[in-house]
């Protein structure tokens, strides 16, 4: 069970980044949504308040075109309060250069700030804000491993200098590299555009930004997924072994793209799996579990 969310605005004045535009967020059915111009969080707080709760940021995915905002985003956050896990989902804004000044920045943008204001009111909900992780399915995994390389990159003002790391990644059949041979093409030029250079391809090729410091990932994919190759997550665990950075993939043999929280091929449950690496690498307490 999960107390009632609250749906809070990003940012508490001027929406950096933001043209002046009247263009409205359009509801494209199925819980999908498309031009975002406002970002916000959705909080997910469990009922359980006796201890400082795990945090995980959640990143739906669409493209960098659209949101999955419920099989992506709500639904996943309901199943992180059953587990006694704080969750956030983060309607970001959408790369289009009739919205936003540098299309290219924005999702992080977003992302940072998702992480600079969950730790500022860690307290407030009860956060243990050195275990805040962030999420992200498909695109959205693109942003979610962008931050978690990309962290120092910091495109939001910070005067606090909050760590804006998130402390564990969870990647879902997700969008990592965008080389020529592996990108999702619809994700790599709507982000970065048709004509972008080498240099900005491989700045945007995550496999290819990894160091010791990246935070720990936990990453699902399917062999058969026809939209993005399961060779993104592959390149990036590799890159995070060769790093010597905690990680675990699991590949299933079936399943395409976009399951969300259940692949309908098997009877395993990918995100049960996700919450026992949490509690193997101590990112969130046993005594949680209900």
């Amino acid at each position: 069970m999960s107390n009632a969310q609250t749906i809070i605005p990003l940012y508490d004045n001027i929406i950096p980044n933001n043209k002046l535009v009247t263009k409205s967020e359009i509801n494209k059915g199925n819980g999908r949504i498309a031009g975002v111009t406002i970002p916000t969080l959705t909080v997910y707080l469990p009922e359980k308040k006796d201890s400082f709760l795990t945090a995980v940021i959640i990143c739906p995915g669409g493209g960098y075109a659209g949101l999955a905002m419920e099989h992506e985003g709500s639904a996943v956050a309901k199943t992180f309060n059953e587990k006694g896990v704080a969750a956030f989902v983060l309607k970001y804004r959408l790369p289009a250069d009739s919205i936003v000044n540098n299309k290219e920045i924005v999702p992080l943008q977003d992302a940072e700030r998702a992480i600079q204001l969950v730790r500022e009111k860690a307290k407030e909900w009860n956060i243990n804000p050195d275990k805040i992780g962030i999420m992200g399915f498909s695109a959205g995994g693109h942003l979610a491993s962008t931050l978690g390389t990309h962290y120092n990159m910091i495109v939001i003002d910070n005067p606090k200098n909050i760590n804006l790391r998130p402390d564990f990644m969870i990647l879902v059949y997700p969008v990592i590299s965008f080389a020529d041979s592996l990108a999702h093409m619809g994700s790599r030029e709507n982000l970065i555009g048709k004509n972008a250079n080498a240099e900005k391809i491989k700045l945007y090729s995550n496999e290819l930004q990894v160091t010791p410091q990246t935070p720990p990932a936990f990453l699902i994919h399917a062999a058969d997924d026809k939209t993005v190759k399961v060779e993104n997550s592959i390149l990036f665990f590799e890159a995070l072994q060769k790093n010597k950075v905690l990680s675990e993939m699991h590949i299933y043999e079936k399943g395409g793209h976009g399951f969300g929280l259940h692949n309908s091929t098997t009877k395993d449950e990918w995100f049960d799996t996700a919450i026992n690496w949490m509690l193997t690498n101590k990112l969130m307490k046993g005594d949680m579990i209900k």
